[in-house]
Formats: structure tokens, C-alpha cells, sequence
């Protein structure tokens, strides 16, 4: 409780009093009773009271974060400069002073009933440069400027909520968004479209007395159609994308395929490849060696004979060959028998 309220209400207490002191005397002097005591007490607490009332007409408590604006009798009719917090004194019952809050302040206007200052759906509807309506929900943070309390008070008194921060907010913001296409407002431009929604208010406000402290974009809802065909198109382009995946998963599935065919392709190739070189790297080496066996014959006829003896079995000592056919190998310590066949037997020929 601060002074110009206790002033206040012991002025008032000091009038009941007076007046509880006046129904005294008058029963006392109904009865016919001395009220000569009475009477002088009566003009004690009058005199009391009337200076408490006086007092608690000139006192005014500022609060820190209010100003308050004196309206007085005297021209022009109000002091040009705002009573500054505390205890301050005016002219009793020729001024009176009116307070203005300058603490921050918030107008909602939202679609929810019991969110904004208006019940019931109290968003902002607005229509985009293509014709689309959509609905916004919007808070203002504002203050009154204190340096500029006289001036909000001479141009809007009491009515700078209703009839300034809620119009020229609505306003603005259709403004703003009569500028973009609908699906600007809600992607790529919103965070262009909030910033000059704030200057727009900032100017409208500060060019009435009050400061723009933030503008706060709450939602954005649309008209049933559009939200309609909003989901339909959303619809086709997942079902587009699905598509798309699935070719794009075929193509890898092909591409996959393919590469597997390149490679089983490419380890034939490799496998003959290999073997033809192996084939070749052992007919180089067959080539070679016959060479070498062909050198070795040159010089050492009797070789080949040798070698021939060396791969028959220890055990053979009888060869049957046809009569009429050479020796393969000279043989000089061999002997040839020719035995007569009979007429169903081939000759026999032994060593």
C-alpha cells in the first residue's frame, strides 16, 4: 500500500467518523441532552477530514512502471510532461491524473476461442497474390512509449488497443501476405514476410506514441478446398517419388545383372585367355624340346635306339612284325626266322 492510498482511506474513515459523531449529537439533542463536548469534537474531525481528503486529492503514487498524465482546469487543460514514478503532487481537485501502463503489453488474435482478447475465432483472414485465403494466427508485443505518454492520451486515451494496435496489426499483416503466393507464405517466404510485417507495425506504432517490441507469427491455417487439394498433391507426389524409387530400384537391379553377366563375361575371357597362353607357353616349350632332342640325334644317331630299347619291358625277348615290313631301328645283333603259315595263319616272323 503506498502513501496516497493510506492518506486515502484514513480521509475516509475520518468522514465516517464525522459523520457517526453527527447521528450522535442529533440523538443527544432529540433527548435533549448537552452536545456542547460534541460539537466541538464534530468541528475537530471535520477540519481533520476535510484536510485528509484534500491531502488524498493532491497525493499520487506512480507505480515503475506506469506514468501517469495530469489533466488540469488550467489552459491548455494537461501538463505537457508525464508524471514520472513515485510520490507525486497535484493541484487537489483542480488536477486529477490519469496512469498509463508502460510495461510491455500482447494482443493476441487467434482462432483458438480462449487464446486472444476476442472470444471465439478471432484470426486474421488474408488472400495471397493468387487468390488463395489463408488465416493467421498473430500476437503483437507493444509498450507506450514514455517519453510519448501526453501524446497517446490526447490522440487515443484509452482506446489505443482497440482502435490502433488491433487494426493496424490486421491490416499490415494482409497487407504482407497479399504479396506472395500461398505457398510462399507457408515455405520459402514466411521468414521474409514476418520481418516486414514487424517494420510495417513498428512505423504504424511509433508514429502513434507506442514502441513495436515484437510481432509473432502463430499459425497459419487454410480454407478447407485448399487444404483438400494441398493433401491431394502431396498424395500424387509421394506416389510419384514411390514410383520414381522403384524404377530407380529395377534400374539397379539391371545395372546389378549386367555387371554380373560383364563379369562372368570378362573371367571367360580372362580363363581363355589364360589357357591359350598356357597352351602356348607349352607348345613353346614342346618346340624347345625337340630342338634340343633334334641337336642331341644330330650328334648321337645311336640315341633314338637306346631310348627305344629303354621303354620296352625287361622281360621281352620275342616281337612279332609283319614280313613284309622294315625294322623301325637297326638292330644288327638280330635275327630274323620266317615261319610259314598255314593257309588259315598270317607268316610269323622271330628274332
Amino acid at each position: 500500500m503506498n502513501v496516497a492510498s493510506f492518506v486515502q482511506i484514513v480521509a475516509s474513515l475520518s468522514w465516517l467518523l464525522f459523520l457517526g459523531i453527527i447521528a450522535i449529537a442529533v440523538a443527544r439533542a432529540s433527548r435533549r441532552q448537552p452536545i456542547r463536548g460534541v460539537t466541538t469534537i464534530i468541528i475537530v474531525i471535520g477540519v481533520i477530514a476535510l484536510v485528509l481528503s484534500t491531502a488524498s486529492a493532491g497525493l499520487v503514487f506512480i507505480s515503475p512502471q506506469e506514468r501517469g498524465v495530469v489533466i488540469t482546469a488550467i489552459s491548455p487543460g494537461y501538463r505537457e510532461q508525464a508524471l514520472q514514478p513515485g510520490l507525486r503532487w497535484v493541484v487537489p481537485f483542480v488536477e486529477n491524473v490519469v496512469v498509463y501502463p508502460v510495461s510491455k503489453q500482447t494482443y493476441t488474435m487467434s482462432v483458438a476461442p480462449l487464446e486472444g482478447q476476442i472470444q471465439g475465432d478471432d484470426s486474421i483472414a488474408a488472400r495471397t497474390s493468387d487468390g488463395q485465403e489463408i488465416f493467421i494466427d498473430a500476437s503483437v508485443l507493444y509498450a507506450i512509449d514514455p517519453a510519448k505518454v501526453v501524446q497517446v492520451h490526447i490522440t487515443w486515451q484509452n482506446r489505443y488497443i482497440d482502435d490502433l494496435v488491433r487494426p493496424a496489426a490486421r491490416g499490415v499483416i494482409r497487407d504482407a501476405v497479399s504479396q506472395f503466393r500461398v505457398e510462399e507464405v507457408v515455405t520459402s517466404k514466411r521468414f521474409e514476410m514476418v520481418p516486414q510485417i514487424r517494420e510495417a507495425m513498428s512505423t504504424k506504432l511509433q508514429e502513434n506514441g507506442l514502441l513495436m517490441v515484437d510481432f509473432i507469427m502463430r499459425n497459419i491455417t487454410f480454407s478447407p478446398e485448399y487444404a483438400s487439394s494441398v493433401e491431394q498433391k502431396q498424395i500424387a507426389e509421394q506416389q510419384a517419388q514411390q514410383a520414381k524409387f522403384v524404377v530407380e530400384s529395377k534400374r539397379q537391379e539391371a545395372e546389378q545383372a549386367r555387371q554380373t553377366a560383364q563379369g562372368a563375361a570378362d573371367a571367360v575371357v580372362i580363363r581363355a585367355k589364360g589357357d591359350a597362353e598356357s597352351r602356348l607357353i607349352q607348345a613353346e616349350a614342346e618346340a624347345k624340346a625337340l630342338l634340343l632332342i633334334a641337336d642331341a640325334l644330330r650328334d648321337n644317331p645311336e640315341l633314338i635306339t637306346y631310348q627305344y630299347v629303354t621303354r620296352l619291358a625287361p622281360g621281352v625277348q620275342v616281337m612279332l612284325v609283319p614280313n613284309n615290313a622294315p625294322y623301325l631301328l637297326p638292330l644288327p645283333t638280330l635275327e630274323s626266322t620266317v615261319i610259314q603259315p598255314t593257309p588259315s595263319t598270317p607268316p610269323i616272323t622271330t628274332p
